[in-house]
């Protein structure tokens, strides 16, 4: 009986151990974009917006600045002068920054997953507009100007965007 009663639970026990193993999450890439920053800033026609002061543990994982007419990840000429930086939080949240110059309609739509307003936040003198997904999951800070339009985006809090929109200077 307790021959046949472990021939039933080793089966039974390998395979629940197998089912239930959570995977090892992929390390994290981490980039330097200061060499980026310092090419958006040095050919943007607006003030190129970075994070200061952020303590060690952000980490940043993307980066890319395009000119008008260059070509981006589809291949296609991008529309814009457009500079992006993506950190990952210390809660491992993904928060984006993105600004450009042209389109300012497209691009919000493109960067806040359809947002709908939902009020605003005043950040460092700047009022900027909230934006939510349809899916209630997506929180976006949008500050539009002639020159340039600026989102903050993640799937996170508004005072979450709001601390990080505060550490946002131009160079």
């Amino acid at each position: 009986m307790i021959r046949s009663l472990l021939v039933i639970l080793v089966p039974v026990l390998i395979i629940t151990t197998i089912a239930t193993r959570t995977p090892d999450a992929p390390p994290v890439t981490v980039v330097d974009y200061q060499p980026v920053l310092a090419r958006a800033r040095a050919e943007a026609p607006y003030p190129v917006l970075a994070p200061v002061s952020l303590p060690p543990d952000w980490r940043p994982t993307r980066v890319s600045w395009l000119k008008t007419g260059e070509p981006a990840l589809n291949g296609e000429p991008s529309r814009r002068n457009q500079w992006e930086l993506g950190l990952l939080a210390p809660n491992d949240v993904y928060i984006a920054l993105t600004q450009g110059d042209r389109l300012a309609q497209e691009l919000i739509k493109e960067e806040t997953r359809n947002g709908v307003p939902d009020g605003s936040s005043r950040v460092n003198a700047t009022t900027w507009q909230r934006l939510v997904s349809g899916d209630d999951r997506t929180r976006s800070l949008v500050s539009s100007t002639p020159t340039v339009t600026t989102i903050v985006a993640g799937d996170t809090s508004y005072d979450a965007l709001e601390s990080y929109a505060a550490t946002l200077r131009p160079g």
